[in-house]
């Protein structure tokens, strides 16, 4: 089905007003990210064109926690398809999450500012569908015996939140690739088979 001019406008109208509030965001905090605020960062003539677009802020915000994830996933997509077996692959999940937060600071701000300001509920589906993919690889890789027994949900939920830790890490100036190697090499040691 091809889109119409008005869908192709509608869509864009939608990601300009989504990243101004990334960018709000992530420079000036969550309360500071008003409709106000949005519309004179988006350079838009009245906070009518955001609620023509958003009923309100926790839609907007599903909205940027949709676009922060589609953006992880675009940027880590050639690393992951790349891997070959299991081991490889956690390596590669590894290390393009690590690379994604280091290269997307403003992004991971935006979508910290959320978390932190009670908007659990824009990331909950995308956090437990991620959680859900880590865990069948760590299945995976125990049934083509590279991977010793663990519980494989404790496992992606350690990893996700090792991940996730290297945030402050990375902002305040910590090598991405030191930070990728040495997780790597942790996870890459707890799931071998003993």
């Amino acid at each position: 089905m091809a889109i119409t001019p008005r869908q192709a406008a509608t869509a864009a109208r939608k990601e300009q007003i989504t990243r101004a509030a990334i960018a709000l965001l992530a420079e000036q905090g969550y309360q500071a990210t008003t409709f106000e605020a949005i519309c004179k960062r988006a350079g838009l003539s009245s906070k009518r064109l955001i609620t023509y677009h958003f009923s309100g802020k926790d839609e907007l915000f599903a909205a940027v926690a949709d676009q922060v994830v589609a953006d992880s996933e675009s940027f880590m997509q050639p690393s992951l398809a790349a891997a070959t077996g299991p081991r490889d692959l956690l390596a590669a999940v590894i290390r393009a999450n690590v690379a994604f937060i280091a290269d997307h600071v403003p992004e991971v701000r935006a979508l910290q500012q959320i978390l932190l300001n009670g908007g659990t509920g824009a990331y909950e589906r995308h956090h437990t569908e991620g959680l859900k993919r880590l865990a069948r690889l760590f299945v995976d890789g125990q049934r083509a015996g590279v991977f010793r027994s663990f519980d494989p949900q404790v496992m992606a939920a350690s990893l996700r939140a090792s991940i996730d830790s290297t945030a402050p890490l990375l902002s305040a100036g910590h090598d991405p690739d030191t930070c990728a190697n040495e997780l790597a090499d942790l996870y890459d040691r707890a799931v071998r088979p003993e």
